[in-house]
């Protein structure tokens, strides 16, 4: 018997177009806003352009150029969404256009009263600092005597410190809530503040923190004691708004009640998105083994829940429209308790006009489905698009939908097919050879097994079987899939290559599938009877327990050395991101051809294996490169020799107390632009001395690029010191010390070490700026002054030297206390860089260090006002560039 369908079917089967039209206009219009973000033009461009291209798409389908009339139509498509991005304009950053938000942005400080419309329960940090994030919106800020009535988003840091150690020590055992005041949604509240627009770091690869907060309607950040909020009178905002603030405190509360500690942060975090009391070493377990999904309410939540009550539904035999209209009911209701964050909203709305398109096409055509959700989503937010969230969310539905179901469709549906009526033979005559074949294999199997369990129980046994088998194979294949499919996405956005992530989330998905409705469940019986809702809340916190088991051993798995659990990998070169998506829209044509799933599986793992192959590192053979990285107000220098080797000096960081859930500038920051850079691993880190904007960031380096030596100078006995001496030991990393006059080669580059000077004396348990280790890097007849943060003493002692410097890193971001005449008299340097914040409230660097620089005529590069700066010595001159 012949499987392949007559030639009259053959010629029948619908253009790609005809089967796929929403597919099709969804990839025009997404690839019409990418052309809008490279190529600007006035709007009456785009429309003049739309409106002549379907009229001339009209013309050649009315002449039955079908082809031609597509093309065009795909174009007119794809430049209305380029309108559509345009006409979108910026959102809430609008306002920063505004001259008075600059104004008020720039004071010392503002009187500002708002009201609260996001509330967040405060974290009790440890030595007794406690802080809290909310969100604002402003009704009036005065500033210097005039009032404003603007009104625009701030996210608000509250903090608040105890004195002494018994009342740190009381302050770490209180419940969430305890030391700061609560303040809830709709509150009229004053404060004094500094506000501050938010702003990206000026790197190659840094993450887009400014548009983060947009989506959020956030244009301003405040730090405030908590002591100093004053509340009004007053109520504003919704009464939908207050409703949901009010459910999902009574919601967190319930769940305080059902588990405790960290189940109960967990199931916060789980449940309602609340992640403020997860700890952030099991955090970063769930995000080394890609199971970090598990942990924030996003597209798996919602599909978990549509999926639960769609069945639930349809076994009640709720007929297929009422029942996925109340699915959608309750998942727009569920993304509204857990306050509707941007990826939240786009993955209901997906799964909603999936849903819809699912019914209207009979499941006929599931890439259709998907084409109509994700074209849906980009007509009605244009920038989704370039939304990480958004891309992970449509990459692994199009995965699903167009790799997976076929597959399953030709293999184990089949042999699903196979088991039913398993007792008839005229089953058989409906059947392929290969399943009746299949099916009299198990019969022949099945009477062996009678005569020793008898026929039902046989039976039973060996179907139960058979099906939990093919789920089981359905289930790592599905993982496998969706693991080899997002290897671009997760090397991109995260530089992580989750090696265990298909095993992890094998086993940990369905735990999962089960975990929420059983927490769920007991969530909303604790609303009836408490102790009854306590058991499936006990059967939540078992699998929650088994859980967290295996994320936590597969994440630190090592494997002849290599961490396996946590391998992290550099940004791919273009060539390797084109062969990925080259390789993605291969598999998903050739899964739905009759033998293509082994060549559409090959072609992922041949995709996923190039992306994770380090690349080549970005730099200029032959030269001397020193980058100064944009950190903010700290310090942190690449230095790449001529011969290619790597030396990381400083790390930066953020100045102020620790505690879990701060934002690590070393990971966030200083690893990001390195991957950028095409960075996989480094020679070696030096710290200059151990201020927390110097040191912050060095953990990460070290655990993220395992480098083989630490070079440290005179450091004091101080907690961030053996923490960072910790870390090199796990990570086997030598620590070497350097010391005054010593030479040494780095890879065609000499360097030599000028400071402190060699009976230096550190301060005990405090470190100081005079402590930086200080080095002159040289390449032929050119060379590098690095003085990290040290002052007018070391640099006396610099001058009496007469180191003689191309390039000057300028010490402590330009502080007065540094850059003495005498020193650049010494050094007469042609150019220097400045690492510092952005409107810092040091004020540096100062006026009168940028006045010794130009009369001495050195050309000065800034970090604050021009991203990284970057020089490179080829041994005769030396060239500068900037980010931006």
């Amino acid at each position: 018997m012949s499987s392949a369908p007559p030639a009259a079917e053959q010629s029948a089967q619908p253009a790609l177009s005809a089967r796929y039209p929403l597919l099709l206009a969804s990839i025009a219009y997404a690839s019409g806003l990418v052309v809008a973000r490279l190529l600007w033009n006035p709007p009456v461009w785009w429309i003049a352009g739309s409106v002549a291209l379907l009229l001339a798409a009209c013309f050649f389908m009315r002449r039955e150029h079908s082809m031609a009339a597509l093309a065009l139509a795909l174009i007119s498509i794809a430049i209305i969404a380029a309108l559509n991005l345009q006409l979108t304009g910026l959102g809430p950053l609008a306002i920063a256009n505004d001259p008075d938000f600059d104004l008020i942005t720039n004071c010392e400080q503002v009187l500002v009263t708002a009201h609260v419309t996001h509330e967040a329960q405060p974290l009790v940090e440890r030595f007794g600092h406690a802080r809290q994030s909310i969100d604002v919106k402003t009704e009036e800020i005065t500033a210097e005597g005039k009032s404003y009535p603007m009104r625009f988003g701030i996210r608000l840091a509250l903090y608040s410190k105890f004195g002494d150690s018994e009342q740190a020590e009381a302050a770490a055992d209180l419940e969430p809530g305890s030391p700061l005041p609560r303040l809830y949604y709709g509150e009229h509240i004053r404060f004094l503040a500094r506000l501050r627009q938010p702003r990206n770091f000026g790197n190659p690869g840094a993450f887009d923190y400014r548009g983060f907060l947009n989506e959020q309607s956030i244009v301003a950040l405040a730090s405030v004691p908590a002591e100093k909020v004053e509340r009004l009178p007053g109520f504003s905002g919704s009464r939908l708004g207050l409703w949901r603030s009010q459910v999902r405190r009574s919601l967190l509360a319930k769940i305080g009640m059902l588990w405790r500690g960290d189940d109960a942060a967990l199931m916060s975090a789980m449940l309602l998105g609340d992640r403020s009391g997860v700890d952030h070493e099991l955090t970063l377990d769930y995000q080394r083994t890609g199971a970090y999904h598990i942990l924030v309410v996003a597209g798996l939540k919602v599909g978990i829940l549509a999926f639960t009550l769609l069945w639930l539904l349809r076994l009640a035999r709720m007929p297929a429209w009422s029942a996925t209209l109340v699915t959608i009911a309750g998942c727009v209701a569920y993304a509204f308790i857990t306050e509707a964050n941007p990826p939240v909203v786009r993955a209901t709305a997906m799964l909603a006009i999936y849903l819809l398109t699912r019914l209207l096409y009979r499941q006929r055509s599931e890439l259709n489905a998907v084409g109509a959700a994700a074209l849906g989503v980009l007509v009605w937010s244009p920038r989704a698009l370039f939304d990480g969230s958004f891309q992970l969310t449509f990459v692994s539905i199009l995965a699903i939908a167009g790799i997976a179901l076929p597959i399953f469709e030709r293999t184990s549906r089949l042999l699903a097919k196979a088991l039913r009526n398993f007792s008839s033979t005229d089953f058989d005559l409906a059947l392929p050879p290969r399943l009746v074949q299949f099916r009299l294999d198990l019969r022949m199997l099945l009477q062996r097994l009678s005569r020793l369990l008898g026929n039902r129980l046989a039976e039973w046994l060996l179907l139960g079987c058979c099906r939990v088998a093919m789920a089981a194979c359905e289930l790592v294949l599905l993982s496998a899939i969706l693991q080899l499919a997002l290897a671009l996405p997760m090397a991109w956005y995260f530089h992580r290559a989750v090696a265990v992530g298909i095993p992890v989330n094998a086993l940990v998905v369905p735990l999962h599938s089960l975990l929420l409705p059983l927490a769920g469940t007991a969530l909303l019986l604790s609303y009836l009877w408490l102790q009854l809702a306590r058991v499936p809340a006990s059967a939540a916190t078992a699998l929650l327990h088994v859980t967290n088991r295996i994320v936590e051993s597969l994440a630190h798995w090592h494997l002849s050395g290599i961490p396996v659990g946590d391998l992290r990998i550099a940004q791919p070169a273009l060539s390797i991101m084109v062969l990925a998506v080259a390789a993605f829209v291969f598999a998903v044509i050739t899964a739905r051809m009759r033998h293509g799933a082994v060549p559409s599986l090959a072609a992922l793992l041949v995709a996923a294996i190039a992306v994770c192959l380090p690349p080549a590192p970005n730099r200029r053979p032959n030269a001397l490169e020193l980058t100064a990285i944009d950190v903010g107000q700290g310090d942190s220098l690449l230095l790449i020799s001529p011969q290619g080797k790597t030396l990381l000096i400083d790390a930066g960081g953020e100045l102020g107390p620790p505690g879990p859930g701060r934002f690590d500038i070393g990971e966030e920051v200083v690893s990001s632009y390195l991957w950028a850079r095409g960075v996989s691993q480094l020679d070696a880190v030096a710290l200059t001395h151990a201020h927390a904007d110097h040191i912050g960031g060095m953990q990460a380096v070290i655990r993220n690029f395992h480098p083989r030596e630490l070079w440290l100078g005179p450091e004091p006995d101080t907690a961030p010191v053996r923490a960072l001496l910790q870390s090199a030991s796990v990570e086997e990393v030598m620590v070497i010390r350097r010391h005054l006059h010593e030479e040494l080669d780095f890879g065609g580059a000499k360097i030599r070490i000028l400071g402190p000077p060699a009976d230096w004396a550190v301060s005990p348990g405090r470190a100081q700026n005079n402590d930086s280790l200080v080095m002159k890097a040289s390449f032929g007849a050119t060379s590098i002054l690095l003085e990290g943060d040290a002052e007018k003493r070391i640099e006396h002692e610099l001058a009496a030297e007469g180191p003689g410097a191309n390039l000057l890193k300028v010490a402590h971001h330009g502080s007065a206390t540094s850059t003495q005449p005498e020193l650049l008299a010494a050094v007469h340097p042609q150019m220097a860089v400045i690492s510092a914040g952005f409107r810092n409230s040091f004020h540096h660097p100062r006026a009168e260090v940028l006045t010794r620089l130009q009369a001495a005529s050195v050309r000065t590069l800034r970090t604050d006002t021009m991203g990284a700066a970057t020089f490179y010595l080829d041994g005769k001159t030396t060239e500068a560039e900037v980010s931006h």
